[in-house]
């Protein structure tokens, strides 16, 4: 994976079924003004670390017409906590105030070129790619993080500014490919950039 969606591209569409039963397309987020998707998963420390951050991040800004739509790419190969049944068991202990869609060929974490869990992308209201990298400085541990990228770019998008920083570097684990070169790497590496 050499390349990642570019800033100023449109949002790529999608169809993927939920923890909620239901299956979404990017059309079904119309209603919202701003969309945050991020790839996630279950196991990875970065995502446990940043989970309620996030999730204030998304009840906060949900008041200002953004939605975050998360999407687990892993393969279940590597981690069978990355399960599409481990997704619906952790969104009911968890009650996560986001669409959570399980892409299970991997076709979208392609398409977006995702790198990391958690790995965010901003778009505006035209569906335009305004932001894309890491949600925090220090996902793995919060209580030591020192810059919120994702909340100041939600701020500035939502007040009608320009944004700051519109690229950083995510900051997680390696996203787990199916396939035969898809493990050059040990299925508990979780690197940074």
């Amino acid at each position: 994976m050499a390349f990642t969606l570019e800033l100023r591209k449109k949002a790529i569409d999608f169809k993927l079924p939920a923890t909620d039963g239901k299956t979404y397309t990017l059309s079904d987020f119309d209603k919202y003004k701003y969309l945050v998707i991020f790839f996630t998963c279950n196991h990875c420390p970065y995502v446990k670390g940043s989970d309620e951050v996030t999730r204030a991040s998304a009840d906060k800004y949900l008041q200002r017409g953004v939605r975050f739509v998360g999407i687990n790419s892993n393969s279940e190969n590597t981690y069978e906590e990355d399960s599409f049944e481990n997704m619906v068991k952790r969104m009911n202990e968890y009650k996560f105030p986001w669409i959570y869609l399980h892409d299970k060929d991997q076709s979208v974490a392609l398409a977006y070129g995702a790198l990391k869990t958690p790995h965010f992308y901003v778009f505006n209201e035209d569906r335009v790619l305004v932001y894309t990298g890491r949600g925090v400085d220090n996902p793995r541990n919060v209580d030591k993080m020192t810059v919120n990228n994702l909340d100041i770019t939600l701020d500035e998008l939502t007040s009608g500014k320009p944004i700051s920083i519109p690229l950083t570097n995510p900051i997680g684990c390696s996203l787990k490919w199916e396939g035969k070169d898809a493990h050059w790497m040990p299925p508990d590496a979780c690197d940074l950039v």
